[in-house]
């Protein structure tokens, strides 16, 4: 069986949207304020910062794997 996920995540959007949340520290304080109200709300916030990751990945981006966002938002 060959994997399909991207690092364990969905896929790379998914992956990078995470590894930015998590290891970037300003970021890291801003989801975990609102990661009680989960990752839509918290998009518009970065949104509101900047459009993309650092990496060029929208932090609206369709394919964006949001259950799992915000599975890892509740774990912060």
């Amino acid at each position: 069986m060959t994997d399909t996920t991207y690092n364990g995540w969905k896929n790379y959007e998914t992956w990078n949207v995470s590894l930015w949340l998590q290891n970037d520290y300003p970021l890291y304080q801003m989801a975990r304020a609102w990661a009680e109200h989960g990752y839509k709300s918290l998009s518009h916030q970065l949104i509101a910062r900047s459009p993309e990751t650092p990496d060029g990945v929208r932090w609206d981006d369709a394919s964006l794997d949001v259950p799992r966002l915000n599975e890892m938002l509740a774990e912060m």
